[in-house]
């Protein structure tokens, strides 16, 4: 049987109001299915009104205003709604979903599912996050691991221009998964259950490092252990 990486990837990210999983809303968001066979891609892609002003800084990263957002984005619960089926239409397909740093954009889109439809917690299948591949891998490697930097790492170009895009980001997310299970083989041969569990692992040791880390210097920051969903807290804010 060919690899995880070998068969249709669906590679999901989103661009919010800022990186409160709690609090902040989802802008722009896209699911992109690659079938690495045939080369083809397919893209949804969802403008949100996120019911929240935009702030001037997210606005920075993104592009979309509280205007443009008010003036042609979908119903935040509607959108919303729609990914969530998306993916798990995906994952019931035995589709590769990919997820880069998945602990902020799956548990956003948790706290949102919570927030528009009534409580109903995210219910996440498999994950391959490259971020946390990566980091497990390559431990050592100096530098940033943003998802621009960490495919040029791998000779994956990202330009500036497409860089924070929800669809571009997703597209480079789903290279970067390819490319890490051909240089690593053994990751390659996980079956979709297998790596998940894996990565449950390999992110606890990379925040248990990062926590002894600013012990040591003094910083009192608190760092999730749980991957790929951060327990919500009891209220989400309105």
């Amino acid at each position: 049987m060919s690899g995880w990486h070998e068969r249709r990837l669906v590679s999901f990210d989103c661009e919010t109001t800022g990186i409160d999983v709690e609090s902040d809303r989802i802008v722009t968001a896209a699911v992109v299915t690659i079938d690495p066979l045939v080369g083809a891609v397919h893209k949804q892609e969802w403008l949100l009104d996120p019911e929240i002003e935009i702030p001037a800084g997210a606005t920075a990263v993104h592009g979309i205003t509280t205007e443009m957002a008010r003036a042609d984005g979908r119903p935040a619960a509607e959108a919303v709604g729609e990914i969530v089926s998306a993916l798990s239409a995906a994952w019931n397909a035995g589709a590769t979903v990919v997820v880069y740093n998945a602990p902020y954009d799956i548990s956003l889109l948790d706290r949102e599912y919570r927030r528009h439809w009534h409580g109903a917690p995210l219910a996440p299948g498999p994950i391959v996050d490259p971020l946390c591949c990566d980091k497990h891998y390559d431990r050592y490697r100096k530098g940033s691991r943003k998802l621009v930097d960490v495919a040029r790492h791998y000779g994956i170009v990202l330009s500036e221009l497409d860089a924070h895009g929800a669809t571009a980001d997703a597209l480079a997310a789903a290279r970067v998964a390819w490319k890490l299970a051909r240089v690593y083989p053994e990751l390659g041969a996980m079956t979709h259950e297998q790596l998940h569990a894996a990565q449950v692992g390999w992110f606890r040791t990379q925040a248990l490092g990062l926590a002894e880390y600013f012990r040591r210097e003094g910083k009192t920051e608190q760092v999730s252990t749980e991957w790929p969903l951060r327990p919500a807290r009891e209220a989400v804010t309105q």
